[in-house]
């Protein structure tokens, strides 16, 4: 039996919303991902410090306009929220509600990498947990404020005829958010239901209630209101899992600024059958015991050479941290027509970089981070943008332009305004060029560099001439550029690279030798 230690937050980038379950010694985490696809990520974990991606739920969620991006506004701040992730008789299930949809999915499989079979459950569930009882009745929590039980029937597609349906807990106080996010469990003949709720002049905070029946009178309060590093932001929202060992612990998420909402692990332990979380703090290091400590994770990050081999049936497979932004339209991108290349071609006219298909993202990473990558744009059309992009509401980006055949060199941004931007809005303005400069060489390296420390959330970006493959030393072009995070968007910063087109679409933009760069918070393994 070995040991790991670590720093919160365990993870310090955007998985919000986290769900945890435990199967033999290997622990499993579902996160929101929104708009992204593919989407539905699920991490790994054999010491719930250490994780790597092992699957996505789905490739693509449905194929309507705004998911494909066909309707200039997509689903931004929307799309899959607050998953459950349950393990039961040999079976992963997967429910969540889509907020562009309207509808509840319910995702199966015996392998945690799939296939997952899609279906939905009649219904919206907001923020759900499924719960197996021993009796074999499935249960579904959910809402807002007013937190529901439902009994499903046996093929969970509906709400059961003449089944348990009830409200639980019901958030009576003066409150900016209500009881939501609801994880609810039955352990040692007990059930319990979690909640993050937001009181007036408070945190954001960890309740949790307690009952003998799921008939029977839910009584509890706050499990849980700190303040990790003193951001201003509470550590809330989220499941709890037991290690093979028997202790407990909850992973929650903290609001973080531009980097997004991120993984804190919290120590839970038992006090006459209710849940004590941390003595009432979120630790700034921990200890887990794990029998896998030699276990080597692959990374959440990604470099990329652009090298792909097609499978049997011609279907290529990119690495596990990219996601695109909304659907991808797959005529219009190929890392096979050119080996070792990325190859966009611009397929509509777009105002913005917002608007654009196929802009393909990682997450950032506090505290520091950085992106590079080459990028050739010979074939882009006048009016086409191509680069580097930190990809949320307030976007900035550096990218190559042509103008009546002269190739420029922008850094442009959509001007930043402080606060919070309403959920899922649009923006339909063009962004403000902030720097301009001609080129001569169609081929420039990019590099984007990103900075949360201490709440500080800027981007700067630069540029670098090639000569026989080798970039010259770097030049910063324009102004360093400060990163929200707000509902608009409602995820962490991302970098993207990207093409559009303002005038005509047809244009092409070549990406090789994508460099990623993260300096975050360590581990270590004893």
């Amino acid at each position: 039996m070995g040991q790991v230690t670590g720093t919160n937050p365990i993870l310090y980038t955007d998985y919000p919303d986290p769900d945890i379950i435990r199967v033999g010694d290997c622990y499993y985490m579902v996160s929101t991902t929104m708009h992204f696809m593919p989407g539905g990520v699920i991490l790994r974990s054999y010491d719930l410090i250490h994780w790597e991606i092992a699957s996505y739920v789905y490739e693509t969620l449905d194929d309507t306009p705004g998911q494909r991006l066909a309707d200039d506004k997509g689903v931004y701040g929307k799309g899959m929220w607050a998953a459950s992730i349950r393990y039961h008789k040999g079976t992963f299930y997967v429910c969540f509600v889509a907020n562009d949809t309207g509808k509840t999915y319910l995702y199966t499989a015996t392998d945690i990498t799939g296939p997952w079979k899609k279906n939905t459950i009649e219904g919206f569930f907001h923020d759900n947990s499924l719960l197996f009882d021993d009796d074999g009745r499935v249960y579904i929590a959910y809402g807002n404020r007013e937190i529901y039980i439902t009994e499903l029937n046996e093929d969970l597609t509906a709400p059961k005829e003449g089944g348990l349906h009830r409200m639980a807990v019901k958030d009576t106080g003066d409150v900016i958010l209500g009881y939501e996010g609801a994880h609810l469990y039955k352990i040692n003949g007990t059930y319990y239901l979690f909640f993050i709720h937001w009181p007036k002049g408070g945190l954001r905070t960890e309740a949790c209630f307690c009952a003998d029946s799921l008939l029977g009178e839910f009584k509890g309060g706050d499990v849980l209101s700190y303040d990790l590093d003193g951001i201003r932001s509470g550590v809330a929202q989220g499941g709890i899992v037991d290690t093979p060992e028997g202790e407990w612990y909850s992973v929650m998420f903290q609001d973080h600024g531009a980097v997004g909402r991120i993984p804190v692990l919290v120590p839970v332990t038992w006090e006459n059958d209710f849940p004590v979380f941390g003595d009432g703090i979120a630790p700034k290091t921990l200890t887990v015991k794990t029998e896998n400590g030699e276990y080597e994770y692959e990374p959440l990050w990604c470099d990329d050479d652009f090298s792909y081999i097609p499978d049997a049936g011609g279907k290529v497979t990119l690495k596990k941290p990219w996601q695109w932004n909304h659907n991808p339209d797959n005529r219009l991108w190929s890392v096979t027509e050119k080996p070792g290349t990325l190859r966009l071609r611009s397929g509509k006219q777009s105002i913005n970089l917002v608007q654009a298909v196929n802009t393909l993202t990682q997450r950032t990473m506090g505290p520091r981070c950085g992106a590079e990558v080459t990028l050739c744009g010979s074939e882009l059309s006048d009016g086409d943008y191509a680069g580097l992009c930190t990809l949320q509401g307030d976007y900035g980006f550096i990218a190559m332009t042509k103008e009546a055949g002269q190739t420029f060199l922008v850094m442009a941004e959509k001007e930043p305004v402080a606060g919070y931007a309403g959920m899922g809005s649009v923006d339909k303005e063009p962004g403000k060029i902030v720097a301009k400069i001609p080129v001569e060489n169609d081929t420039v390296r990019l590099r984007a560099k990103c900075d949360f420390t201490q709440g500080k959330d800027t981007a700067e970006f630069f540029f670098a001439t090639e000569t026989d493959g080798t970039p010259v030393a770097f030049q910063k072009l324009g102004e360093k550029h400060k990163l929200y995070f707000k509902l608009d968007h409602f995820v962490g910063c991302r970098f993207g690279l990207f093409l559009f087109s303002t005038k005509e679409p047809g244009g092409v933009a070549e990406f090789s030798k994508f460099r990623y760069d993260a300096e975050h918070v360590g581990t270590k393994t004893e």
